[in-house]
């Protein structure tokens, strides 16, 4: 048996390898990445997936700025998953794709995405970063169904194992690709939730919708600060934004997503 500390690196713990997707014929895709664990399929490695099924059907030179998600059905980790992508438009600088993620015959995602030609304007940015200590400064939090990304925060308090302030970064060098860190940034942007700080027996369930706006691509392999702020909670409904900042405090992301939610001590 291999110890822990001498185990390969596997897909778990590669991205690239977990947000690879096959391609099986025009506007079909399949992403084989499949673990074992006792969880659903993690939203964030879905969004990821379809994004870079989108991702693979626009002309070069265009890069995601935007997309939407619902999360339909719980997905299986140890399935791989089927992704259809439609190509409503290529216009002159703009397209936008939908995808569906399938398993068993059953869609458990959709996604619409708009991507644009780069164009290497400056972005005029009005939300400073907030005050945090540097990710040196800071204990790393250890969450096992993420062993590909470093998490550091402030220890979680009893009961709050999530963050809704922290930095994040793929363990491994990413290569120079965009379209891969945009997806890399999307599989960051689901980790955590902003609810937990609105009341304090509050347990985020499972995620409804996620939106993200990506402003400029970071390197996903570098330092990302995300801020989530919880908004609002509308029966099981909770509602939370959130901002991404790259290490020398630009903005670089906007996200929003609704979750389902239960009052209760965690089990």
């Amino acid at each position: 048996m291999v110890a822990p500390d001498e185990a390969p690196v596997t897909g778990a713990h590669d991205l690239v390898e977990a947000l690879a997707v096959e391609w099986i014929e025009e506007g079909l895709y399949r992403a084989n990445f499949v673990q074992v664990e006792e969880y659903s399929l993690f939203g964030g490695q879905v969004a990821a997936q379809a994004l870079a099924a989108a991702g693979a059907t626009v002309p070069p030179g265009r890069v995601p700025h935007s997309l939407h998600g619902y999360f339909l059905r719980p997905g299986a980790s140890e399935r791989p998953t089927l992704l259809q992508v439609e190509r409503d438009r290529d216009g002159r600088s703009f397209s936008a794709r939908r995808v569906v993620a399938i398993q068993q015959g059953k869609v458990i995602f959709n996604l619409s995405v708009s991507f644009h030609e780069t164009t290497g304007e400056d972005v005029q940015q009005f939300v400073p970063a907030p005050e945090f200590a540097a990710p040196e400064d800071l204990p790393e939090v250890s969450i096992s169904r993420y062993p590909a990304i470093e998490l550091r925060a402030d220890p979680p308090t009893s009961g709050r194992p999530l963050p809704d302030r922290f930095w994040a970064r793929v363990r491994h060098a990413l290569p120079a690709d965009e379209h891969l860190h945009a997806c890399a940034l999307t599989y960051i942007s689901d980790m955590s939730t902003g609810l937990v700080q609105l009341v304090p027996d509050l347990i985020p369930v499972a995620s409804i919708d996620h939106a993200l706006w990506i402003h400029r691509i970071p390197r996903a392999d570098d330092w990302l600060l995300v801020d989530l702020v919880g908004q609002a909670l509308a029966g099981r409904r909770g509602h939370y934004s959130g901002s991404v900042f790259s290490r020398d405090g630009r903005l670089v992301a906007s996200l929003a997503q609704e979750m389902v939610v239960r009052h209760g001590a965690p089990s």
